[in-house]
Parts: structure tokens; C-alpha cells; sequence
């Protein structure tokens, strides 16, 4: 195979891993802004 091909692959395969963990990374994300918000105030 050529090399852009395995590359486009495991670009693919990695992002519709990561469709479930997003919901997840951002309830994260949203935490920690929360919690520089508490802080800054």
C-alpha cells in the first residue's frame, strides 16, 4: 500500500475511536473552566 493511504487509515480509524471519548472529554473540559471561573472570582 502506499504510505499516504496507511496514513489516511489510521487517521480514520483513530478519529471514530475517539467519537465515544469526546462527550467525555468535554464534560473535562468544561469542569476544568468551571473550576478557573470559582478561582478567578
Amino acid at each position: 500500500m502506499k504510505p499516504i493511504t496507511v496514513i489516511l487509515s489510521l487517521f480514520i480509524i483513530v478519529t471514530l475511536s475517539a467519537c465515544n471519548t469526546m462527550a467525555g472529554l468535554g464534560k473535562d473540559i468544561q469542569q476544568g473552566g468551571e473550576a478557573l471561573e470559582r478561582t478567578a472570582q
